[in-house]
């Protein structure tokens, strides 16, 4: 049993800022080992509000702390009990930040659970107490409806003891290599793995050996793939339309096997589709309305064509989502019905795959941060245990941990996995299986960014199916896009001036042990140039971004809440003080360019000398040099575009968002890549979507792929829309709100919360509400989350801080009443099959900002780009947000438009051709809450 006593502490406060916001209930248990030694809670008078949000969330009312002692009376009692002890908390910095307020805690030791869950236990996905709870099946006082202090402590002790459990099982030497770096560090986490070495050294003592002590051997062993990569057929055999149909046909092998197993004939027309494009090597779109099942459409044809032909198949989409999806429970499944073994693999981009050499020379350097060393731990006990290599596994939870991770993957210019021991690589492994697999699934900007490469990523393919293709152009266009900001910069620079740690720093203390001391001196001098252009260079940055926030001071407000872009176009250009902005750049162009020259001229030199003395790891110092350069001059030259030399068809801005300024680049059009890297290069492809028709301007238009088939350069690519199963005229109601202002009016505001508030009442929560901005979702929960709470519905709003996830895993809550207000990332992707959701209000018509920099540079060239380019982005963005109502056959609803342009303006029936056919209703804004319960009771 561990001999340190801890005290698990928590608070529930009026809000989140230990400056404005008071406690209004604490907690500590004080316990040692498994044993519980003292117990302590109260409520807290704060002498303030408790918020309308904070009572749904706690069960706190009013009431219940007017008469409540304060804090000024608790801390006497609570000292004590705190005393010198090592404090536990989940998320332990939000309640010591209120505690410090009171002087309590002060300079004790702490651990975070959500630190040591994320590196004990990093398949848990989320991390908030909660769920970590269900996750470890552990003991929930009240079910999780409320949040008490005392219950949320319980837990955390609970948890704690969970950790320890999970820690002790961990072998000597991991434990030893985390207790040794995180000293050097001084790591708060630290006492926790010191508590449980201690813990197993006298349990060993007591019987059991001490083996496995010391550092770790090469952590990553996948394990030998087997197998050989399929060799294509020299004539392609065709396929049996009816037979691979058959499939999904009544009596077919799903029907067979699944009881859920519905047939679709829609899905059959989309199967037959795809059939047909791999036996005439043809191009097809596909729009398949939601409910059709298409990824099992486009996945049997897919598996009978590469086993038939030895084809790989490469599946492109743009979620990791629909990627999940396809590996984990499509794909299995299907491969249950199938009459042969299907290989499938997931390639991702190299930034999703850990260097395992990066990862070594951290074992060796030490991490330099708590995020790092969070990182490191959690990498050091996962890689043993994985298969793949793959970030999606640690569930990087914070920019710090995200900025850590950019340092160790294999998209760093440091990574040489071209040169790595196979076997050893995660990279290779990826590369392996993706090569051995019939069914290959990758993203969209993977997939072009492959394509238009000379070095090329993905094994050989002919045949693509490109699901999610409404999304191409803008994965493209990100994929193709760069970003640099001054903490970028300094990344790379840190990285030349370091006289410890550093490239430059390991490569010269590795030499001068190896070389003779007049080869060692010139190199040292080679270094140490490289470094002083380093320096200078530092000073140089300094000055550019000096320059570049004095320019943008005149042009926009850089102290700004919000996000702002100033597109450098030839007439900003030539604005007073870009001259200004040129020259500074210049002045650091040349000391990056000279710093390039150098790590060029080192690496020529390593390898003068690779032959007559053997230096440590030389090879591998070289291709890092190299590998280094490239991505500097990559920079400086992408920069140099930016600020110097712009290219007419690159897209150029600059940005501020909380007076941190960044600079971009985009390509201007994709159509032309898509084209001849996709059609005009490959045999078979498919492009899918349940939205890639828009409709005209023309009333007697239907909707049609003009729009994507111009915005791709998809012009000799055939067409076929597929309806959905689902009886939308029965099932779905699509209430046009008649006499609300248009939005930005006077009243307009009003009404949108009015309706939101009588809406949710009426039907008890199941209500989502889609908008286009921040701004205007934050200004409407405040407003609705008063009247909601006091009809007992909780306000589940974007701007809270809590992830889309967790969001939606609240209001999929059995009995949940709740209203979930969403942006953009909540449009589509968004899955809420049956009674939880009966409502979607969208408040405005989602068009794009007019001053985003790629789509105003991208309007320039149209005649007429609202009705060519605004409106119909706008259409299919629509859809997806309509689309979020039904989800299965049996789904009923109402969505509802709170914007009257889609009455009141020419365009706005464009809107609503563009969905399917469902009941129409005209009516007042003040009835919308009678007419939707009266549709849900079927009342029509």
């Amino acid at each position: 049993m561990s001999a340190t006593t801890y005290v698990a502490i928590d608070v529930e406060t009026t809000g989140l800022d230990p400056q404005t916001d008071s406690i209004i209930e604490v907690a500590a248990i004080t316990f040692r080992g498994n044993d519980i030694l003292d117990e302590f809670s109260s409520l807290v008078n704060p002498h303030r509000p408790v918020p309308p949000f904070i009572t749904q969330l706690t069960g706190i009312t009013q009431a219940m702390v007017d008469d409540a002692p304060t804090m000024f009376t608790l801390r006497s009692r609570l000292r004590p009990k705190i005393g010198d002890h090592v404090l536990v908390g989940h998320n332990v910095g939000f309640d010591l930040g209120f505690l410090e307020m009171e002087r309590l805690g002060v300079g004790n030791h702490r651990l975070d659970t959500v630190t040591l869950a994320s590196i004990l236990f990093p398949n848990a996905g989320r991390f908030n107490l909660e769920s970590l709870v269900h996750y470890l099946g552990l003991p929930n006082p009240n079910g999780g409806q409320t949040h008490r202090a005392l219950d949320d402590a319980e837990q955390t002790v609970e948890l704690f003891l969970a950790l320890r459990e999970r820690a002790m099982q961990l072998q000597l030497n991991q434990i030893d290599e985390l207790v040794e770096v995180g000293r050097r560090l001084g790591w708060p986490e630290t006492i926790f793995f010191e508590d449980i070495l201690a813990e197993r050294v006298r349990t060993a003592f007591e019987g059991k050996d001490l083996r496995h002590r010391g550092r770790l051997p090469r952590l990553f062993n996948p394990g030998k793939l087997e197998g050989k990569p399929a060799v294509p057929a020299e004539k392609p055999r065709m396929l049996d339309p009816e037979l691979v149909a058959s499939m999904i046909q009544p009596g077919g092998n799903f029907s067979q096997l699944f009881d859920s197993f519905e047939y679709r004939p829609q899905q059959v027309e989309m199967l037959d589709a795809v059939v047909n494009a791999f036996n005439d090597g043809a191009h097809v779109m596909v729009e398949a309305g939601t409910g059709t099942g298409k990824s099992i459409a486009y996945l049997i044809p897919s598996a009978f064509w590469s086993v038939e032909n030895g084809r790989r198949v490469v599946i492109s989409t743009n979620t990791i989502n629909l990627q999940d999806q396809l590996i984990s429970k499509d794909i299995p499944e299907l491969q249950k019905v199938l009459p042969f073994e299907l290989r499938a693999a997931v390639r991702k981009g190299k930034s999703n795959y850990l260097c395992t050499r990066l990862f070594q020379q951290m074992r060796h350097t030490g991490p330099s941060n708590d995020d790092e060393m969070a990182l490191f731990a959690r990498i050091l006990l996962w890689l043993p245990t994985t298969e793949t290599g793959d970030v999606a596994e640690l569930n990087l939870r914070t920019p710090g941990e995200r900025l850590a991770w950019s340092r160790l993957n294999g998209e760093n210019a440091s990574c040489t996995s071209d040169h790595c021991a196979a076997e050893g690589c995660p990279l290779h492994v990826v590369k392996r299986r993706a090569e051995l697999a019939n069914v290959l699934i990758v993203n969209h900007s993977l997939l072009l960014a492959d394509l238009a490469s000379e070095s090329q990523v993905l094994p050989q393919f002919y045949d693509l199916i490109v699901d999610e293709a409404h999304h191409l152009e803008s994965a493209v266009t990100d994929g193709l896009s760069f970003r640099a900001d001054k903490r970028f910069l300094e990344a790379i620079l840190d990285d030349v001036n370091k006289t410890r740690g550093g490239l430059l720093a390991d490569l010269q203390s590795r030499l001068e042990a190896t070389l003779p001391p007049d080869f060692a001196t010139q190199f040292a001098e080679m270094i140490n140039r490289i470094r002083r252009e380093g320096q200078s260079a530092v000073i140089r940055l300094d000055e550019f971004f000096t320059t570049l926030t004095y320019f943008l001071s005149e042009a926009m407000n850089t102290r700004s809440q919000f996000a702002q872009q100033i597109r450098l176009t030839p007439a900003a250009r030539i604005q007073p003080g870009f001259d200004e902005v040129e020259m500074s750049w210049d002045n650091l162009s040349r000391h990056l360019r000279a710093i390039y020259d150098g790590f060029v001229r080192l690496a020529g030199g390593l390898d003068d000398i690779a032959e007559q003395f053997d230096v440590e790891d030389g090879e591998d110092l070289k291709l890092t040099l190299q590998s280094n350069a490239r991505s500097l001059e990559e920079t400086r030259l992408n920069l140099d575009g930016i600020i110097l030399e712009p290219d007419n068809q690159m897209i150029y801005w600059v940005e501020v968002f909380k007076e941190r300024i960044s600079l971009h680049a985009a390509p201007l059009h994709v159509g032309p890549l898509v084209q001849s890297n996709i059609f005009e290069a490959l045999e078979t492809v498919v492009l899918t979507s349940a939205t890639m028709r828009t409709a005209g301007p023309d009333a007697q238009e239907e909707a049609n792929f003009a729009y994507i088939r111009e915005r791709l350069h998809a012009y000799d690519v055939d067409e076929l829309a597929v309806g959905s199963p689902f009886d939308y005229k029965n099932q779905t109601l699509l209430y046009l709100v008649t006499d609300i202002p248009e939005p930005n009016q006077p009243g307009y505001q009003r009404m949108l919360e009015d309706a939101i508030v009588d809406v949710a009442t009426a039907i008890g929560g199941r209500t989502m509400v889609l908008f286009t901005a921040y701004g205007q979702l934050s200004q409407t929960a405040k407003a609705v989350e008063g009247p909601l709470a006091d009809r007992g519905i909780t306000t589940l709003a974007q701007t809270s801080g809590g992830s889309r996830q967790q969001l939606l895993d609240q209001f999929k809550r059995p009995n949940a009443r709740a209203v979930l207000l969403g942006t953009r990332s909540f449009w589509e992707g968004v899955d809420v099959p049956g009674e939880a959701l009966q409502a979607v209000l969208i408040a405005k018509l989602p068009f794009d900002v007019p001053s985003d920099p790629i789509f105003a540079a991208r309007s320039e060239t149209f005649d007429n780009a609202f009705f060519e380019y605004s409106v119909p982005e706008a259409v299919l963005r629509f859809r997806q947000g309509f689309g979020r109502l039904n989800r299965r056959t049996t789904d009923e609803g109402v969505v509802i438009i709170l914007d009257k342009r889609v009455i009141t303006k020419r365009y706005g029936q464009m809107f609503v051709d563009a969905l399917p056919e469902c009941t129409v209703l005209r009516q007042r804004a003040d009835r919308v809450g009678e007419l939707t319960v009266r549709w849900l009771n079927r009342e029509r």
